[in-house]
């Protein structure tokens, strides 16, 4: 019982083990995720993919798996729908990890905009911006995403000291331009247009020293705009002008400057005109496909509709129809976006919830392996025990035996001849037989070595198991001198391999047994009775034994 606990105790090390590598192993994946995410996003999020959230039980192995998975949905801009539980990971990390807090806080913040709520985004945001001692270059991160949702809704004087502390931060020169341009933007929004056009001077000089054409041409567009938000119409229309020389009249923004061109008419009266740009800037927009071309349509919709009440009087319900319905189609669209967001989503939990029952089938397998293998123990330890049990009585029983014949050779002759009665002689020849007849039932090599050592107590065995003289003195003694009147009846018919076969069912053997002490196969044994039949004349019905006592009378 004793072995069984200990194999019981076994099983719970192997599972605890077992479990603790696995939480091992999962922090090592993450780990490395981690250390792999800035530099090889899809190669971080192929490592998490392999983990399963359910078999996650510790909190710290939880929060590090749910920030990770959208800090990685973050770097590949991807649908943040499904990662709800990020917020469970900031409140794990908050006040205990300011690198993970932040980080994390920040991909909340993200999701909160992803589910429509973007106010408490930049609330978030806004909080985490506010915590002393967190290095730049965690900071910023959070600063970029606080200043693009922050241009996003609209913000201006919120907006400009947010990215002034950006663009300080910024090590990397067109990250740097990047937030130089959400600076410009703040400033739109809050209405200083002039510290909004001087930030894009100085970014179109730097767009034409680094000779980014693209960037030169787009920024001129802006300035015209600008322009125009100033009321300088002529200026913005000589800068349109000046670019329509320099880009050619098909350029890839001529729908964009004849619909600038079109406000800057209207601004200035000149509805004609205005209605000419805008006719051009639709057909040029009629190429455009999509996105693009919705979101031109919603606001030629807008400047359709002033141009006809600056020239009738009345607002036509077509265009305000039409804006309607430009504005219900990106709603659509963007309820579609989110309900496909949403599904992914789904999928992605109807994956795990997948894999989760996969792995508790497994559990189960193991469980019912382990539950086996543990039975298969018990079994083992108790044949074992019970092995060891019948070894030690068979020793015991060996060295009683031995004992007993010192004791009678050492002896002196008066006590011999005291000791020498027929009742004591039977007793010991019957317990020597008796240990040949325990080696035979259990044949281990322990116990023939056992038996070879009793047996050449007084002579040798010449390599047999006993020593069969002292055998066939056995015989005789305990059955009436049966072997001598064997011997005498049959001793030029009978080999000596079938005189020991005999002796041995005399004595009770069975043909196994016999099989053993005389080292022959069992269906050797059963050929040799044959033949002892067919010498000796024993019917096919009778028994040898039987019969030899017949014809052996005593």
């Amino acid at each position: 019982m004793r072995q069984a606990l200990y194999v019981v105790l076994a099983l719970i090390a192997l599972c605890m083990v077992s479990c603790e590598d696995s939480i091992s192993r999962y922090d090592k994946a993450m780990n490395d995720a981690e250390r792999v995410m800035p530099i090889n996003t899809d190669s971080a999020m192929t490592v998490l993919e392999r983990i399963d959230p359910s078999s996650l039980k510790d909190d710290s192995l939880r929060a590090k798996y749910h920030y990770l998975l959208a800090f990685g949905h973050i770097r590949q801009n991807r649908s943040m729908i499904g990662d709800s539980l990020v917020s469970f990971a900031h409140k794990y990390y908050s006040g205990k990890d300011v690198v993970r807090d932040v980080r994390s806080g920040t991909a909340y913040a993200w999701y909160k905009f992803w589910v429509g709520d973007t106010p408490r985004a930049i609330a978030m945001l806004d909080s985490l911006a506010g915590l002393p001692n967190v290095p730049d270059s965690i900071m910023v991160q959070t600063l970029r995403t606080r200043v693009l949702l922050g241009a996003a809704e609209y913000q201006g004087r919120e907006l400009v000291p947010l990215a002034k502390r950006l663009e300080s931060l910024e090590i990397d020169s067109l990250r740097e331009i990047e937030a130089k341009y959400m600076l410009l933007t703040g400033y739109e929004y809050a209405g200083e247009l002039d510290s909004a056009l001087y930030i894009l001077n100085e970014l179109v000089d730097y767009a034409r020293k680094n000779k980014w054409g693209e960037k030169h041409f787009l920024f001129d567009i802006e300035r015209a705009q600008l322009l125009t938000e100033q009321g300088k119409n002529t200026e913005s229309d000589a800068l349109i002008d000046e670019i329509f020389r320099k880009a050619g009249p098909d350029n890839g923004a001529a729908s964009l400057l004849h619909f600038q061109y079109a406000i800057n008419a209207l601004n200035s009266g000149d509805t004609g005109r205005a209605s000419q740009h805008l006719a051009i800037a639709d057909s040029l927009a009629s190429r455009l496909r999509g996105e693009d071309e919705a979101y031109f349509r919603s606001y030629s919709n807008l400047i359709h509709a002033i141009i006809d009440f600056k020239q009738t009087g009345r607002i036509k319900l077509m265009h305000i129809n039409a804006l309607n319905n430009r504005q219900s189609e990106r709603y659509n669209r963007m309820k579609a976006s989110q309900w496909e967001s949403e599904r992914g989503a789904l999928q992605q939990q109807a994956r795990a919830l997948a894999l989760k029952a996969e792995s508790q089938h497994k559990t189960v397998v193991i469980l019912v392996i382990a539950f086996i293998a543990f039975l298969i123990a018990v079994g083992a330890v108790w044949v074992i025990r019970r092995r060891r049990l019948r070894e030690r009585e068979n020793e015991e029983r060996a060295e009683a035996l031995q004992k007993m014949v010192d004791e009678l050779k050492s002896a002196p002759a008066q006590m011999q001849a005291k000791v020498n009665t027929p009742e004591a002689l039977r007793r010991a020849m019957l317990q020597q037989l008796g240990i040949i007849k325990m080696v035979a039932e259990t044949p281990t090599e322990q116990n023939r070595e056992m038996l070879r050592k009793i047996s050449s107590i007084e002579s040798d065995t010449d390599g047999e198991l006993v020593n069969w003289d002292n055998v066939y003195e056995l015989i005789n003694t305990l059955y009436a001198g049966f072997y001598d009147k064997l011997q005498a009846v049959y001793s030029d018919l009978l080999t000596p391999k079938e005189k020991q076969i005999i002796v041995l069912m005399v004595a009770g053997f069975s043909t196994k047994e016999i099989g053993v002490i005389t080292r022959q196969t069992t269906s050797t044994i059963y050929v040799r009775k044959s033949s002892i039949r067919k010498k000796i004349g024993v019917p096919e019905k009778q028994d040898i034994v039987a019969f030899l006592r017949k014809k052996t009378p005593d």
